[in-house]
């Protein structure tokens, strides 16, 4: 099967997981084979992305690093500042477009004098100047431009900054939330997540065949958009191919949630979300006032996992999404004493390719456990609905859902201040912070425009059409029937 992956940055990343799995599964994982990956993923020969094929070696070296886990520490986001380095870090500047014009806008709007012309152009002193934007904004012929690191433009929590000495990005983890915005849009991947993928395949093979503990894989509905010429079904029978004593919807998590969040909301009047840990972790960090509105349920993978470990004592739980924040979110959370571990969808292909299982030509696992309100958590707008059905079906004709539906952090800041300042027109936050809703995660295979819709035919096909019918197959599994 053709692996879509966005970017380069993806396919080396994966490139990295799937020869560290390999070793793993082998039993292998010894310094002097994973010494020999650099050089297998870069032969000798021109080097494609680096100064020389050297330092490309020591970019993947240090991947492998992170392969087997990374630093140690709470954070799930790391810096490889060996790639670090390319990036222009200049800030505001005139290009070659400047007329060298009359008006001079650019130096009599600068409110610190950090504008001269010289030789009929404009000349920035950058001593003087803090990156304002006055300057472009008045310029007549946008001569005048700022060039901003990807990784700073995609950190709306503004977490990372410039070293002004080594000019290498660095993550403030006092502000970090997690979301992996800055691993996705990085273009040298000097960012990336820290990976449990050996202790997961540990995890697998210490089961003995899931004889001497059960495995569960929880799987994120956004799996529904990761493989366009793949049904979830097939991808259900490759994560249990690869070990796994059974596989389970995350959404019918999402049902349990959205219905107690619906019940919650009733009885509080004005809440948000808890699903995304990202969202939630960023109302701790910049609206500390609102964390008394969070919604005090479980995530969907949590809720799960912990119906799951009720059922299943001796089980171990692994979730597998597009999120890095849930890796954070186990590591951090209470939700760890649930889920032993996270794998991002690039992680469970990596583990597909090591073991030569090809999804495309499987037969099929049958995935009936969630509503169609369960799997359409994954999109943008889902949650929102979900909770609209659960109060439907709760009777509660006297409350009226008036929901905000963020989809991206800067959306959520805009609600965030607005329901700071006691001026939202809503009483429930829907809070995302990827763009798309977890369709968009960071992790994803690829992106695309279709993926919302192929989430909703997901929803469409599941056999429980009501929240309330998908939460009674659940307590029937918890009152001692197979989950």
């Amino acid at each position: 099967m053709a692996l879509l992956f966005d970017t380069y940055v993806q396919k080396m990343k994966y490139n990295v997981l799937r020869e560290v799995a390999k070793l793993a599964y082998s039993g292998q994982l010894t310094p002097q084979r994973l010494m020999e990956i650099p050089k297998a993923i870069i032969p000798d020969g021109k080097p494609t992305f680096r100064c020389c094929i050297y330092k490309e070696r020591a970019i993947i070296g240090e991947r492998v690093a992170i392969a087997l886990g990374g630093e140690e520490g709470p954070q799930v986001v790391q810096l490889l500042p060996i790639a670090c380095d390319e990036c222009p870090v200049d800030g505001i500047q005139v290009t070659a477009a400047c007329r060298g014009c009359l008006a001079h806008r650019c130096m009599d709007n600068c409110p610190r004098g950090a504008i001269s012309i010289v030789d009929h152009r404009a000349r920035i002193d950058k001593e003087k100047c803090v990156e304002c934007g006055k300057c472009m904004s008045v310029c007549p012929y946008s001569a005048i431009v700022q060039n901003i690191r990807p990784c700073v433009r995609a950190c709306k929590p503004k977490a990372i900054r410039i070293d002004q000495e080594t000019n290498k990005a660095i993550i403030d983890d006092e502000k970090c939330i997690s979301c992996g915005a800055c691993v996705y849009q990085c273009p040298f991947g000097a960012i990336t997540d820290k990976s449990s993928i050996t202790q997961v395949i540990s995890l697998l093979k210490n089961s003995q065949e899931n004889t001497a503990y059960h495995v569960y894989a929880v799987v994120a509905p956004s799996m529904a958009s990761q493989y366009p010429t793949v049904s979830p079904e097939q991808v259900s029978a490759g994560i249990k191919a690869l070990g796994f004593h059974a596989v389970v919807e995350a959404a019918w998590g999402a049902d349990m949630v959205a219905w107690m969040e619906a019940a919650e909301l009733r009885e509080k009047g004005f809440l948000t979300s808890s699903c995304c840990p990202a969202f939630v972790r960023y109302i701790q960090k910049e609206f500390p006032a609102l964390e008394p509105h969070i919604s005090q349920n479980y995530s969907p993978m949590a809720q799960i996992a912990k119906c799951l470990k009720e059922t299943d004592p001796t089980s171990h739980v692994v979730f597998i999404g597009p999120c890095i924040a849930k890796k954070a979110e186990v590591r951090n959370t209470k939700t760890g004493q649930f889920v032993d571990y996270t794998l991002t969808f690039e992680e469970l292909q990596a583990m597909f390719s090591a073991r030569g299982i090809d999804v495309e030509h499987i037969e099929g696992e049958p995935l009936d456990n969630a509503s169609f309100f369960g799997r359409i958590f994954a999109r943008s707008g889902g949650l929102a609905t979900a909770v609209e059905e659960a109060l439907k079906e709760q009777g509660a004709e006297d409350f009226a859902l008036k929901a905000e539906v963020c989809n991206g952090l800067q959306a959520c800041r805009t609600a965030l201040l607005k329901a700071q300042k006691g001026i939202l027109d809503a009483n429930f936050i829907e809070g995302m912070a990827c763009e798309g809703g977890c369709i968009g995660g960071p992790a994803c295979l690829s992106h695309s425009s279709k993926n919302a819709a192929q989430v909703d035919a997901y929803g469409r096909s599941a056999l429980e059409k009501t929240i309330s019918d998908a939460i009674h197959l659940l307590h029937l599994g918890q009152n001692g029937a197979q989950v």
